[in-house]
């Protein structure tokens, strides 16, 4: 099957993908911008390896095998350098796949953690161990949580970072209910006037999108902000927004992207931003954050290891490489990429950090 060809003095192309369309859609406007920032940046550089970066986007919103298959055809073109984007996990099982490790493929959000990645699939986002393990650890300390309600989307990764909780959790019964619904769902009562949850200590939202924001709406409509905080590793201020302030009371989330002063690049970077993208251009989010630092890590990445040879890449981060670019994430370490994660709570429509994950 055809792969790129360093060889030839063209530009290399990137395709990024981002939902446009379903539950993820309320996303790709932010993420779009953003990328085009990275890519921007880059190019004005000496590009990636001496050559100018073209995008590609494709709508990541679509049944899992339809994106396949047209990154499958774009792949067969020898043009394609590199995949990343924010989509869903199933998508990216799907892409990966395709890709058959021919490019590298960073993938811009959370992750389930399995060990069966293929080659080439480099993780940015973070690990449930790192991430929604010690965010629930916090609340158990802070908030005195013991007993969790899950409320999920039903695919792989909602399900395998609620099987993780579970492990970590003293006893396997401190998940009391767990319901996981088709992306799009947009009535949530038999999950909110299920009696069960009212022996939950906090809720576990893996939820997707304009679904989080639904539920988000539904869940203080039913009262239950006062009594029930709620911990996702899958909001931003897109989802912020779109539920409104109000339904966003004691509601945590978990993240390494949060473009706060925390980040020395941060202010700047926001900046750069609107300057970049004009006064009404989409906010600059945590999920479009990631996806911007995808590529700058793309770029330090190659850099660092002079090829965007899959193998070649493979064998230099098997003992881990730190990398020189803007990005929150330092480096990788194996197929993940490292850094802080950060917990913060829903103020309004943005975020408060309080506190580093360990």
């Amino acid at each position: 099957m055809p792969t790129f060809d360093e060889s030839r003095d063209e530009t290399i192309e990137i395709l990024s993908i981002v939902p446009t369309q379903g539950p993820g859609g309320i996303i790709a406007p932010s993420c779009t911008a953003a990328i085009s920032l990275a890519v921007d940046e880059i190019n004005s550089g000496t590009g990636i390896l001496g050559r100018e970066i073209r995008l590609t986007t494709i709508d990541g919103g679509r049944k899992p095998h339809e994106v396949a298959a047209e990154v499958e055809a774009l792949m067969a073109t020898g043009m394609v350098g590199a995949i990343t984007g924010w989509h869903t996990s199933a998508v990216r099982r799907a892409v990966a796949v395709a890709a058959d490790g021919r490019v590298p493929y960073l993938y811009a959000t959370d992750h389930e953690g399995l060990p069966d990645e293929r080659p080439g699939v480099l993780l940015v986002g973070e690990h449930p161990n790192r991430q929604i393990v010690p965010a629930a650890a916090w609340l158990s300390r802070e908030l005195g949580v013991r007993r969790w309600a899950v409320i999920g989307n039903d695919y792989i990764w909602p399900r395998q970072t609620a099987r993780a909780l579970r492990r970590a959790l003293p006893a396997p019964g401190d998940i009391v209910v767990e319901r996981y619904v088709p992306l799009g769902t947009t009535d949530f009562r038999a999950f909110l006037h299920d009696p069960v949850l009212l022996l939950a200590d906090a809720v576990l939202v893996l939820l997707v999108g304009a679904d989080t924001a639904r539920f988000n709406r539904q869940f203080t409509t039913a009262g239950l902000p006062a009594i029930l905080p709620r911990l996702s590793p899958a909001v931003d201020e897109n989802v912020l927004l779109s539920g409104g302030p109000s339904a966003n009371t004691n509601l945590f989330v978990a993240s390494s992207f949060f473009l706060d002063d925390h980040l020395t690049d941060g202010r700047a970077r926001r900046d750069r931003y609107r300057e970049h993208q004009g006064t009404f251009a989409p906010a600059l989010t945590t999920f479009s954050n990631a996806t911007y630092e995808s590529i700058h890590l793309l770029h330090a990445l190659a850099d660092a290891v002079g090829t965007l040879d899959v193998p070649t890449i493979s064998a230099d981060l098997a003992d881990g490489v730190t990398l020189d670019s803007p990005a929150s994430r330092h480096g990788f370490r194996g197929n993940q990429a490292t850094g802080p994660t950060f917990l913060a709570e829903a103020d309004g429509v943005d975020f408060t950090i309080i506190d580093k994950l360990p």
